[in-house]
């Protein structure tokens, strides 16, 4: 199955921010037990090319990647360390550029209908909507009016009150943050306990 296919058969993208090469891989087991199979690591995060590949080569059926990517170089370190996605806030035409040259899916972030379809047109092969929380579900509708053949991926904000809803407005995927992954307090089991369980209803919501 390719890295596209597995995105939008699955749709919920988990974005880890504060997780540390020590403890990856007991949160991507939480989230795969709770029925979350695609993990965004971001890179601000130290040791996030680490936590790439000890993700890659613990799971054959969690598929990873790496976000907050600003410039080609960092999507590069990502994909050789085994990222199969490179996410950014940002349009970023030589980042989208350098992973296509290494047939690494792009998710580029734009907000505007204009930096969406410039997005889009330099090779994005998905349009992070970010932050979808400052104008909601709907805007989503309104952007697919006249750009419906671009597919959408809103983050920032979703939660377990409003994913449906964005679904239903025409995102083929949604990147969940803080409302699934809050690592500020460290992983400890009961935190672990509560993202299985968190995975879960958001899989639960959206199947």
């Amino acid at each position: 199955m390719s890295t596209l296919i597995f995105i939008y058969d699955n749709k919920l993208v988990a974005v880890i921010r504060g997780a540390s090469p020590s403890n990856i891989v007991d949160v991507a087991s939480a989230l795969r037990e709770g029925g979350i199979n695609i993990l965004e690591i971001t890179a601000e995060t130290p040791g996030f090319l680490s936590m790439i590949e000890q993700v890659a080569s613990a799971f054959d059926d969690i598929l990873v990647g790496a976000g907050t990517v600003l410039d080609p170089e960092t999507a590069r370190v990502a994909i050789l360390s085994g990222a199969k996605f490179i996410i950014s806030p940002i349009v970023n035409p030589e980042t989208i550029k350098l992973t296509k040259r290494y047939n690494v899916v792009s998710i580029s972030g734009a907000m505007t209908p204009t930096e969406i379809l410039t997005a889009y047109e330099s090779g994005a092969d998905i349009i992070k909507v970010f932050p979808a929380n400052i104008l909601g579900p709907s805007y989503l509708k309104d952007v697919h009016g006249p750009l419906p053949h671009i597919p959408l991926m809103p983050t920032g904000g979703v939660n377990l009150d409003n994913v449906r809803e964005y679904f239903k407005n025409g995102a083929v995927a949604v990147g969940l943050g803080s409302s699934l992954v809050n690592l500020k307090q460290g992983v400890t089991q009961s935190r672990l306990k509560e993202m299985r369980e968190l995975a879960a209803k958001f899989r639960a919501a959206v199947d």
